[in-house]
């Protein structure tokens, strides 16, 4: 089961909207890539806000996660595409409904 995840908040800068969605959609592979990441979702909130919502088994996932090849990316990039540094949430999760 699933048991903690990650909500991450990124708002990119002015004029930047684009590459941070195109930042994300590459993200994709990677995250599929990581075989401790087994939900992976990167969002649009609005016109400048995005986020990444994923979730994990365990700690061991999430930290092994938190040092893969996404964050570096994300931290890598981040003075160069977001208003200010990424909003990291941990969270637990209570409940699951997945396909089969």
């Amino acid at each position: 089961m699933l048991t903690l995840s990650l909500f991450v908040r990124l708002e990119a800068k002015p004029g930047k909207e684009e590459e941070v969605a195109a930042f994300l959609k590459q993200g994709l592979q990677l995250a599929n890539q990581e075989t401790t990441t087994p939900v992976w979702f990167a969002l649009r909130l609005g016109p400048t806000t995005f986020a990444i919502f994923d979730a994990f088994h365990d700690e061991a996932g999430r930290q092994k996660h938190l040092s893969g090849p996404i964050a570096t990316a994300l931290m890598a990039q981040a003075p160069n595409l977001l208003a200010s540094p990424p909003v990291i949430e941990r969270m637990e999760v209570l409940g699951t409904k997945l396909p089969e």
